[in-house]
């Protein structure tokens, strides 16, 4: 029978194995508390009483994981360094010490199992500022640490040509990892062969070791280059004259129509000015009409301007003799 305290344990499990894989498959910004809750079959007052917000959830989710195998990762270039000091240390040692535990505990289903990897694809390509600043402060330590026998053991490289060649090629790797799990990825590099961690990472480890060793671009390089982009350009001028002409055209042919349309009497713009002179004549007509109905309509003592003059003594003695 379980305890309180075990069922809430088991509840804040659920909710962490769902909020993980959730982040691994559509990142931090698309995963939202209702998703969590529907993956753990749980209410949003169980999430809340156990992480109050979803940043300190993925606080849980991410130091759950991470700090386990950063602490494996420390622990194993510490030997690799007692092993191979100073610059006796090679690129293959320092990408162990970094990849090893990953695979160690991508084969251990009690922490962390197949989707491991994916789980730390996810976290170094993703974008959002959340997990970004995330990593810039609880794992620049162990950062600096690798970043350091990374240059002891390529000493010819300059560091600050090794920090951008080192955070391509890891960038590069991580999204791979992020877009499959290890059961599918591992088909990939094996191509059907029977092939142990090791084999699998020295394949993963050459292709990083190439893009750090790699040599500058010369002048034959930047020419080649640089003849693609002033082909792009001239493309891109030639797109845009034809479009410029192409409207310019279009312009003449409409003022050409226009031209000769009034001069020749077109007889499609000969109708539409009929229609627009019938339309005209009948609006007019309309317009008298309702004038004179209103006009009709006035009473006729309304209508008659009546002019009184001064009255005539002569008329007035003329209309009283005839009535006498």
């Amino acid at each position: 029978m379980k305890t309180g305290k075990s069922s809430a344990e088991d509840t804040k499990a659920r909710i962490l194995d769902a909020t993980e894989k959730l982040f691994t498959e559509v990142g931090y910004e698309a995963t939202s508390l209702r998703q969590v809750t529907s993956r753990a079959i749980v209410n949003l007052a169980a999430v809340n009483y156990h992480f109050r917000s979803k940043d300190i959830m993925m606080h849980a989710v991410l130091s759950r994981r991470l700090d386990p195998l950063n602490a494996q990762r420390l622990a194993l270039l510490d030997a690799c360094e007692a092993r191979w000091p100073g610059n006796s240390i090679r690129c293959q040692h320092v990408m162990g010490a970094l990849f090893v535990p990953a695979l160690q505990m991508a084969r251990d289903p009690s922490v962390g199992g197949p989707s491991f990897l994916r789980l730390l694809g996810r976290v170094y390509s993703d974008t959002s500022p959340f997990i970004q600043q995330y990593l810039l402060e609880h794992y620049a330590p162990v950062y600096g640490r690798f970043f350091d026998a990374f240059s002891r053991a390529i000493p010819a490289l300059p560091r600050h040509e090794l920090g951008w060649r080192l955070q391509f090629a890891l960038k590069a790797l991580a999204g791979v990892l992020a877009g499959e799990e290890i059961t599918k990825l591992l088909p990939a590099f094996t191509q059907g062969k029977q092939m142990s961690d090791a084999h699998v990472l020295a394949q993963l480890t050459a292709m990083v070791e190439a893009v750090l060793n790699v040599a500058q671009p010369g002048a034959d390089e930047f020419s080649a280059l640089q003849s693609v982009f002033d082909l792009g350009e001239q493309q891109q001028a030639e797109q845009r004259a034809s479009k410029l002409a192409a409207a310019q055209s279009a312009d003449d042919l409409s003022a050409s129509c226009a031209a000769m349309a009034a001069t020749r009497g077109d007889p499609a713009s000969q109708t539409a000015a009929a229609l627009d002179k019938a339309r005209i004549s009948a609006r007019t007509v309309r317009n008298a009409g309702t004038k004179r109905a209103a006009v009709t309509s006035v009473p006729v003592r309304a209508r008659e301007h009546t002019v009184s003059f001064p009255s005539n003594p002569l008329d007035d003695w003329m209309r009283m003799r005839t009535r006498t």
